[in-house]
């Protein structure tokens, strides 16, 4: 916990005090988690407040532990204001994106950080995308912008699959969020690092166009 910024253990805190009263309040997680039809009759504020509860601690956990290793390589480029404006937009892109693919299902529901955790992830991605990254079960190292790239690829899979009880969805948004509102801030990359930032957005356009194709 020393070695974490302020922001950072704050962003988790907050995910942690909110989930421990899901958990508790059968009532309050179901009034703020995020839901098709509530939010289509007017209860916009779910789009936000279901980010900051979580299913069981483990799917807490998971998320946090996530955003531990990569918030501080955000925080390091951009500083804590900036991280806390990718960390919401990201978490706000996932429900716009989920809100957008699942409109026609009244019943749809969702939890949880995954949205703005995958934008702080993608986002640190796109700062450093040669860093290489360890995966449980798989023994070497993995370039981080091969990880990213592949990632949102078995999202868009995982959407048009059903792939169990994942918010592949909000995972996509977030990534979307994370990436648009890192090269707001630095720009620079389109022309510093041009090929990685277009190879990051071949996952963005494949969904786009697999759903302009009604392929997802």
């Amino acid at each position: 916990m020393n070695n974490m910024h302020i922001a950072t253990i704050a962003v988790i805190a907050a995910n942690i005090l909110v989930s421990l009263k899901g958990f508790k309040d059968s009532h309050f997680f179901d009034r703020y988690k995020f839901g098709i039809g509530a939010i289509r009759a007017g209860q916009k504020e779910r789009m936000l407040t279901s980010g900051f509860l979580h299913v069981d601690i483990a799917h807490l956990f998971f998320n946090m532990f996530t955003l531990y290793f990569f918030a501080d390589v955000v925080i390091a480029w951009f500083g804590p204001a900036k991280f806390i404006i990718i960390y919401f937009i990201s978490l706000l892109a996932g429900s716009l994106l989920a809100l957008f693919f699942h409109k026609d299902e009244p019943y749809y529901s969702a939890v949880g950080a995954s949205g703005a955790v995958t934008g702080i992830l993608y986002a640190a991605i796109l700062l450093q995308p040669n860093d290489s990254l360890g995966i449980m079960f798989i023994p070497i190292p993995i370039p981080a912008y091969i990880l990213g790239i592949g990632y949102l690829l078995y999202s868009i899979y995982g959407m048009k699959s059903r792939i169990g009880n994942i918010g592949h969805t909000a995972h996509f948004g977030g990534a979307i969020g994370g990436y648009v509102t890192t090269l707001l801030f630095m720009p620079s990359l389109l022309q510093s690092d041009t090929v990685m930032v277009l190879l990051l957005a071949v996952p963005i356009i494949l969904l786009f166009i697999l759903e302009k194709l009604g392929k997802i």
